[in-house]
């Protein structure tokens, strides 16, 4: 018959009359593939059923494609001609010039054939063994991710054995006699060797390795080890040897629960920089969801010695934190209660008189009053911080309870003008230990009086819409207050986000107070074609000048510096900010700018900043650094990152850091260098060296598919 069939095989021989009960035939037809598409099927004088013509065969997950398949029901044998493609699942595909398999294709012999797993790796092999549907064996086997063509004949790395097993069911790769080949040249050969396959997303193993070559370590080798210890938790332990007598073990640990996480990561070495002592870390986090809404999170941080982190590029920190934190949000209520351990790691810091710990606890309430109308707030807050020093003066504690109750109302004039009020109150105890210059508890009630005027105007036009708002902001409270210990509020920022706030000092040590009047002004303009520009600019000044910003040059006397800030986004490309405070006289305190830059191919911020000296800041000279970050895919393989900052006072760089990378679509090959030019009692200026490579087709590795093709490969 000449046709495009669809038939059960098995029924249609029973049908015709062959030899055979019907218990034979279902039991065959329960073996058999349940669907055969062909354009010509014919039943031979002997029996064997024949399809020929864009055959295709489908046997649960198994889908087989040939020009031509014949079916023994006697010997219960499929002789199928190629060329062959049999797939099984969506990860897994067979080609093969010829072969002999049983009905339900899980068993039988395939000639000249290729192994595609997850579309990453290649298994070509002289012949493969299909038993039980589970074990492909492959002998005389080349294994690569590289893409093979005319132009480049060669793969760049491929492994050679005489047997490989790949096991369906654990999806573990075992390799015989393997010789691993870079560029067709043989540099490693082992006698076993097992790696997961493309689709493995855990498994314990070897992972990629890594060279790494310092100035204080010398040059040394990683060999990360991954060890699964169930579905949800996983150990890596990375030896790190180095030619400075170097001996590190790395570890993480990382554990999922049903309610959070749970990562640590850490580290022990014995080197030749601290030949005495044991040098370690710990830096370990963790966030879990509790009962009623609420959030545990917490971390650790801590470290041997002041320079372990950065001898070793573990962190750059200089001052590590630990904390604990319980927390709770809704939508009119905010509970947050967090302790923090701190330790310093600077060299110009003594952490017997810096604080130590430090205690910190939130409450917020939010409602709407029934007969006076806007919104209410209740507030309660608790903070102490404790020194181990108990010397007077340099060992203060410091602890602190605050009360406060807020109201606002907003009213709409004529013209479009916005009119708001807010009245406040705080209720402030702090009590003092050891700084004999502070009574034991100070208790004071600071109340706020706000008046507010906002008179937007918005012009919409044909070619742009502009949006122009001036503020009035006048607030009001007392004069004088008792003096208590200013540790938190030691730095001061003046930005558009606490231009029209009661209180520029950051915590509730220290509160603002006097009669005072902020000013604004902004502008936006938004273009038709996509693109935006904003200014914004104020002031604040003041009936009196009190004496409590004395030392802060933005701030101090009876006028602020002007605040100007101004933002000019690009649609999809780039976006320019500055901001800068200067006085009457445009003399600036501090200018700061930033360009972000955004496209398919580069990514490149850059910033710059001026600041005058503070001795209130601890800044005893100008700040003037310009800092560059770009992220460059210069083609289809070839990416590059720099990172540089530059210190213009100085006229020297302060750290700097590139990275190369090469990516073809089985492989990837990333080299840094680091260079930090800094150097201080404790660190010295230091080159650091990295290079990894990455084989694609072994785990899952990135998105689990491959880069595009070489471009001499696409004809």
């Amino acid at each position: 018959m000449s046709l495009r069939a669809r038939l059960i095989p098995l029924l249609l021989a029973g049908l015709i009359g062959l030899p055979g009960s019907m218990a034979r035939a279902q039991q065959a037809e329960e073996e058999t593939f349940s669907t055969l598409i062909a354009d010509r099927v014919e039943i031979t004088a002997d029996g064997q059923l024949v399809a020929s013509g864009n055959v295709e065969a489908i046997q649960g997950d198994a889908q087989l494609k040939a020009s031509r398949i014949i079916y023994d029901q006697d010997a219960d044998v499929l002789q199928i001609e190629g060329p062959i493609i049999l797939k099984q699942g969506e990860n897994s595909l067979v080609l093969a010039d010829s072969a002999e398999l049983s009905p339900d294709l899980r068993d039988g012999l395939l000639r000249s054939a290729r192994v595609v797993l997850d579309q990453q790796l290649q298994l070509a092999a002289v012949e493969i063994n299909r038993v039980g549907g589970r074990y492909t064996q492959l002998y005389k086997t080349v294994a690569s991710s590289c893409e093979v063509c005319a132009a480049h004949p060669v793969p760049l790395w491929q492994i050679r054995a005489s047997r490989i097993v790949h096991d369906d069911l654990e999806k573990q790769l075992y390799f015989d006699d393997a010789v691993f080949e870079v560029m067709g040249l043989p540099v490693m050969y082992l006698p076993q060797l097992r790696l997961p396959d493309p689709t493995v997303k855990r498994a314990t193993g070897f992972l990629t390795p890594s060279l790494r070559s310092t100035d204080e370590l010398g040059f040394g080798f990683k060999l990360p080890y991954f060890i699964r210890l169930g579905d949800h938790r996983d150990l890596t332990l990375t030896p790190y040897v180095s030619a400075n007598r170097t001996r590190t073990m790395e570890m993480r640990y990382r554990q999922a629960f049903v309610n959070g996480e749970f990562e640590a990561n850490g580290a022990i070495s014995r080197d030749d920089i601290k030949a005495d002592s044991l040098r370690a870390y710990l830096f370990a986090d963790g966030e879990f969801d509790l009962p009623r809404d609420f959030k545990l999170e917490f971390d650790i941080e801590t470290t041997s010695d002041d320079t372990y982190l950065l001898d070793y590029d573990y962190s750059d920190k200089d001052r590590l934190d630990s904390a604990v934190t319980l927390s709770r949000v809704r939508r009119d209520r905010l509970f947050v209660a967090e302790l923090i351990g701190y330790r310093s790691l600077r060299s110009s810091e003594n952490n017997q008189t810096q604080p130590y710990v430090v205690g910190d606890l939130t409450w917020r309430n939010r409602f709407r009053p029934a007969r006076i109308g806007g919104t209410a707030t209740l507030n309660f807050d608790a903070h102490a911080h404790q020194r181990r020093s108990e010397e007077d003066v340099i060992g203060r504690d410091v602890g602190r309870i605050s009360g406060q109750a807020d109201w606002r109302r907003s009213w709409v004039g004529p013209w479009g003008m916005l009119l708001s009020t807010e009245a406040l109150a705080i209720v402030d105890y702090t009590g003092v230990r050891h700084d004999s210059n502070y009574p034991d508890a100070v208790t004071q009630i600071t109340p706020y009086g706000v008046a507010e005027l906002r008179w937007p105007w918005v012009k919409q036009g044909t070619r742009a819409s502009h949006i122009l708002e001036p503020v009035v902001q006048v607030i009001w409270s007392p004069d004088a207050a008792d003096e208590t210990p200013k540790d938190e509020s030691t730095q001061l920022e003046f930005d558009e986000g606490n231009l029209f706030s009661m209180s520029r000092f950051p915590a509730g040590d220290e509160r603002e107070r006097g009669l005072r009047t902020n000013i604004g002004l902004s502008w936006t303009r938004y273009d038709p074609t996509g693109w935006s520009m904003g200014a914004t600019v104020g002031r604040i000044y003041r009936a009196e000048d009190l004496g409590q910003f004395d030392g802060y040059a933005s701030f101090d006397g009876t006028r602020s510096d002007w605040l100007t800030a101004v933002q000019v986004t690009l649609p999809n490309r780039m976006t320019l900010t500055n901001r800068a405070l200067f006085d009457d006289e445009f003399d600036f305190t501090k200018n700061e700018m930033r360009l972000d830059w955004r496209s398919d191919m580069l990514d490149l911020s850059t910033s710059y900043i001026w600041m005058e000296p503070s001795e209130v800041e601890d800044r005893d000279s100008v700040t003037n650094e310009w800092t560059l970050d770009a992220d460059w895919q210069v083609s289809e393989r070839w990416r590059s990152t720099f990172d540089w900052r530059y210190d213009l006072e100085l006229e020297r760089s302060a750290s700097a850091r590139m990275g190369l990378e090469y990516r073809t679509e089985c492989a990837t090959f990333d080299f840094s260098v680091r260079r930090r030019f800094t150097s201080s009692d404790q660190i010295r200026p230091t080159t650091d060296y990295n290079f990894e490579v990455q084989l694609a087709g072994f785990g899952n590795v990135g998105n689990g598919r491959a880069r595009p093709s070489h471009p001499g490969c696409r004809g």
